[in-house]
């Protein structure tokens, strides 16, 4: 009995002293999986990280040389987005800054408006300054403000520093080196967006509109901040009605423990009795978080069938799988935290699965989802207004919610009001 209890005893504490390093092994995400190891790092000399994100990259540097547009490995998108994410590229400031130069700025005054300009861009790449308001801080006229910001139409992005899209598209027509027939036609539908089709019986028509439609909009696209490399965690393989739960094993990094450094030195038996111990700690932390997530990824499948084969999400909660566990809802959340699954569908946060219930049966993911299918598919002439959307939604739903709802539901969607739509599919855009 005294055996049992010893034993008992000493597993109880060997899991507690893992627990100490899981909690924020597990709620780190993958692509911070490796900064969180290396704080535990930094004070044991007994363990090394092996970084197979790192190796990854190294290894599609060395292809480098390939044609544009190679990819390597299998899917390759992966080590293109780690490149992405690892070289810091140029942002649009430090762009139109090297820009403002003679000889399309050649005094001091033009330079300092240009600057001014540049302070009044929004993050699409128009300009909405206050021109009498400017005009008195660099004590000029509005006009010579103007004079100014027309030249921008000649900096790159093209279409930079205009006050709206019909400006933005006359700016990037300025910079272009086509035929002058061409231009001109391109310079009469400019005026008429909307109704270009009044001009299809032009010998040029689509040469114009290939121009226009080579137009950026918004001028900054370009510019935008780019999306973090996302890594996911668990994979959902489907053969048929066959479906697998696997760890992303092949990002993951890896702790290597180095016994043969006790030689170099001259430590005290008790220090590296306990580092030694810390970092193997660590390799059953790591262990433990991929158990702990394949454990959540198959019962995200059990919960989620129906979804897995082509569904919807259903209402799930935090306590659910809490219970199973026998965690606290705020361990889970832990896990879950900037963690994402990757299936047949595409790769989606995990608290995508446990969206919040509308009622009983249906999650608000679903009904995002049934927006977006009605947007795609509404008749361009007479877009759906958020009253018919919202009748829709309670007729296919048999639900009560308010317009509100969808109207919130369309902004995070980041879809235009159906008045917006309405010129956007007249521009044919």
């Amino acid at each position: 009995m005294k055996l049992k209890t010893q034993a008992s005893t000493t597993l109880k504490s060997k899991l507690s002293s893992t627990l100490k390093s899981w909690l924020p092994i597990l709620q780190s995400g993958m692509q911070d999986l490796e900064e969180t190891l290396g704080e535990f790092a930094k004070d044991n000399p007994y363990f090394d990280i092996k970084s197979k994100i790192t190796n990854n990259f190294s290894s599609y540097k060395k292809n480098r040389n390939l044609p544009k547009g190679s990819r390597v490995g299998q899917g390759g998108g992966l080590s293109d987005s780690i490149e992405n994410f690892c070289i810091q590229e140029e942002s649009l400031e430090e762009s139109l800054l090297a820009q403002i130069i003679p000889p399309l700025f050649p005094t001091q005054t033009s330079q300092n408006i240009a600057l001014k300009i540049i302070e009044n861009l929004n993050e699409e790449g128009y300009f909405e300054g206050d021109i009498e308001n400017m005009a008195k801080e660099c004590r000029c006229s509005s006009e010579e403000i103007e004079k100014i910001r027309k030249r921008f139409a000649y900096l790159d992005p093209p279409g930079i520093g205009a006050k709206n899209l019909k400006e933005s598209f006359y700016f990037q027509l300025d910079n272009m080196d086509i035929k002058s027939e061409i231009f001109e036609l391109c310079s009469k539908i400019l005026e008429d967006l909307e109704h270009h089709i009044h001009f299809k019986d032009e010998c040029l028509y689509k040469e114009a509109m290939r121009v226009i439609q080579s137009f950026k909009n918004p001028p900054a696209l370009d510019f935008y901040e780019k999306e973090a490399v996302i890594i996911p965690d668990i994979l959902i393989r489907q053969e048929s009605n066959n479906i697998q739960v696997q760890i992303n094993e092949k990002y993951y990094p890896g702790i290597e423990i180095n016994l043969h450094k006790e030689k170099n030195l001259k430590a005290k038996e008790e220090f590296i009795k306990i580092k030694t111990k810390e970092a193997r700690d660590l390799v059953d932390a790591l262990e433990m978080r991929k158990a702990t997530l394949y454990k959540i990824g198959i019962m995200i499948v059990e919960y989620q069938y129906e979804f897995f084969t082509g569904g919807e999400i259903k209402p799930m909660k935090l306590k659910d799988l809490a219970q199973e566990f026998g965690h606290a809802p705020s361990t889970i959340s832990r896990a879950i935290s900037n963690k994402f699954l990757e299936c047949s569908r595409g790769i989606f946060p995990l608290k995508v699965f446990f969206a919040t219930a509308i009622d009983e049966e249906i999650a608000n993911v679903t009904i995002k989802d049934f927006v977006v299918d009605l947007i795609r598919k509404e008749n361009k002439q007479k877009p759906l207004s958020d009253t018919k959307i919202l009748k829709l939604i309670e007729e296919k739903f048999d639900i009560k919610i308010v317009r509100r709802t969808i109207t919130k539901y369309r902004a995070q969607l980041n879809i235009a009001s159906s008045s917006e739509r309405k010129k956007l599919y007249k521009m044919s855009l």
